[in-house]
């Protein structure tokens, strides 16, 4: 920040700041030119009695925007707000791995990190080092900043690459090898370069190359940067299993991983023309032997300690920011909706719903909603079994469990493996692990649950009533509409033009069943009711109760019966039976404790195909 920025935060005059400047007073400061700059965060130097006067801070009267949707990393610290994450390169090089893979789910900053790195890293003509000499990694001293612009550096990223053939996938791929390629066009007149290596580059360059070409194109690029700069490059590939969860849902998943596997082989396992590799994505995909034999492999996912703090925002972070943007007493609201991940030991918020909550006037939504495909979770879900629909019906309810984790779960391992639903919900972002013990190898045993309010909108809306081959969109909002407005005829019509749809026979012969059912539908109020289920209250258990979040909604109570081949009318009196145990086992008490204005009771009856639905509603003092 400037002195003027320093001086409206600590409450003092530009003079002062200035003086502390000069008396070396304040860490981190350096001069350019006539300006001082000092490193964002700076807390106010003590005076001569180790004391900070209590001045209230000064909001700066022009506030940086939002940096919604800002993956570029200087525009993202010269333009916007910026959360300063360059501690993550000494972290690095402290450690210097060959190659090293971060698995973050979505919108969680990865592509952001990246392109710090190679702003940092990358060898270029500009002076790049204004965009880090106000940055924490500045003062870390003279062995870090060496590595500033030292490295040509060669950057691809997938995150866009979502297409539904692979050719459409090839054609994309190539041309981003090969802008790329021409991104380094220093190489076509290079004198260290042969003629044979510029033809080679030249078709590369310029997409007349063939298949087996670009399979091998990273491994060519390093080779070529290295002779001509006389210095090892860096790869970035950053989303690199886009593609590869593409050719999993349409169709094509051998062919891709066949290219990827080539590709990265030829760009980093013993390559002996790269300094260091960084790769980024949801999944670590290790088992697919994408990254066959590459033993110099540095895996960094949601359960290790290393780079925990750099993907996503902390406590500090979020409190900071609240700060600036005047939003201090925001910060529980904050941590309600877009807290509780947890990255090794780092508790984390969601970046992109933290932005989108300040951006929204500090009103909550759940902002990562549709921010990219859920088709690999419809997948896991359309194959779960009854005990794995249970657990996740615990997790709607506030719960947790104890699970097998395996961060290095793989696409085909879905149909073969039911259970591994709980690996993907948690590298996907869907749960956080509470607590976690590694178990044998690389796997863990974890107590998973949801993290906040947001994934428990964003749980019941993209995972389960948006699975359309299970409700159709058209009759789940009809659903919807007949639950929020307790319309009771308009439900049983519902539910037995749902019935009779889309389940098989065989599929309704149990109680269980149903539950399960009804709780989906229920899951699709979940932004204004709190919803339980099989919980105790007055003198038994009831099935399905929905406590409103707004008080001018009613409560609902919810009991389910069902019975085989029943007639119209033993159905109809099936329904009564539901309806009189909610009064007879006073399943209601715990609406009346929340001081809930009314609660609407209704008794539903199945068979087969068939549903009735008896109900009344109360009105409570």
């Amino acid at each position: 920040m400037t002195i003027k920025e320093a001086a409206a935060a600590w409450g003092i005059t530009e003079r002062r700041v200035n003086e502390l400047c000069k008396a070396g007073r304040i860490s981190g400061a350096h001069k350019e030119g006539r300006q001082w700059f000092i490193p964002d965060g700076t807390q106010k130097p003590m005076d001569k009695r180790g004391r900070r006067n209590a001045v209230a801070p000064v909001l700066p009267s022009v506030r940086k925007p939002l940096p919604i949707g800002v993956s570029d990393y200087r525009e993202a610290c010269n333009n916007y707000y910026y959360v300063d994450k360059t501690l993550m390169i000494k972290e690095f090089l402290d450690e210097r791995p060959k190659v090293s893979l971060f698995t973050r789910p979505r919108r969680f900053g990865k592509t952001l990190n990246m392109d710090m790195l190679r702003t940092f890293f990358e060898k270029t003509t500009e002076d790049t080092s204004i965009y880090f000499r106000d940055k924490k990694i500045w003062s870390c001293g003279d062995s870090y900043r060496a590595h500033q612009r030292k490295y040509p550096v060669v950057f691809l990223s997938f995150k866009d690459v979502k297409y539904t053939s692979w050719e459409e996938t090839y054609q994309t791929l190539q041309k981003l090898i090969a802008q790329e390629f021409r991104r380094h066009d220093e190489l076509a007149s290079s004198s260290a370069l042969s003629d044979y290596e510029k033809e080679e580059y030249s078709r590369l360059a310029t997409e007349t190359a063939d298949e087996v070409d670009y399979q091998m194109s990273l491994g060519t690029l390093t080779l070529l940067l290295h002779k001509h700069h006389d210095t090892a490059p860096i790869v970035i590939i950053d989303e690199y299993d886009t593609p590869i969860q593409q050719g999993h849902v349409n169709g094509f998943y051998d062919t891709v991983i066949g290219f990827m596997r080539n590709l990265f082989s030829g760009g980093l396992k013993d390559n002996p023309n790269l300094s260091y590799g960084f790769l980024t994505g949801i999944l670590r995909v290790a088992k697919e032997s994408i990254f066959s034999g590459l033993n110099n492999l540095k895996i960094n996912s949601i359960l290790d300690g290393r780079y925990s703090e750099y993907f996503g925002f902390t406590s500090e972070e979020v409190r900071e920011m609240a700060e600036y943007y005047g939003a201090s007493e925001k910060y529980q609201e904050i941590c309600d909706w877009y807290d509780g991940y947890r990255f090794g030991n780092t508790d984390i918020f969601n970046p992109w719903s933290v932005i989108g909550y300040f951006n929204n006037n500090c009103r909550p939504k759940a902002f990562w909603q549709s921010t990219g495909s859920n088709d690999i979770i419809r997948e896991v879900l359309a194959s779960a079994t009854p005990d794995i629909m249970e657990r996740l019906e615990t997790l709607m309810k506030g719960e947790s469990f104890v699970t097998h984790i395996d961060t290095g779960v793989i696409y085909p391992q879905i149909q073969n493996d039911p259970s591994s639903v709980y690996s993907f919900l948690l590298v996907a972002g869907y749960l956080k692990a509470v607590s976690c013990d590694q178990a044998y190898g690389e796997d863990y045993m974890c107590e998973v649950a949801l993290p906040n309010k947001e994934i428990s909108f964003v749980y019941s809306k993209e995972i389960l009533s948006q699975l359309e081959y299970i409700i159709p969109r058209s009759l789940a909002i009809e659903i919807q509409e007949a639950i929020y407005k307790v319309d009771i005829p308009a439900l049983q019509r519902a539910l037995e033009k749902y019935l009779m749809q889309t389940i098989s026979f065989y599929d309704s012969n149990a109680e269980d069943f149903y539950h399960g059912m009804v709780l989906g539908f229920c899951a699709m109020l979940n932004n204004n009711y709190r919803i339980t289920s099989n919980r105790e209250a007055g003198k038994g258990r009831y099935d399905v109760q929905l406590l409103p979040l707004h008080k001018q909604l009613p409560g609902i109570l919810i009991e389910l019966k069902a019975g085989k081949d029943l007639s119209e009318a033993q159905l109809e009196d099936l329904s009564k039976v539901a309806l009189q145990q909610i009064n007879d086992r006073a399943y209601s008490v715990e609406l009346q404790a929340m001081k809930v204005s009314s609660v609407v009771k209704m008794g539903l009856a199945f068979s087969g195909k068939h549903a009735r639905i008896s109900g009344d509603q109360q009105e409570l003092e």
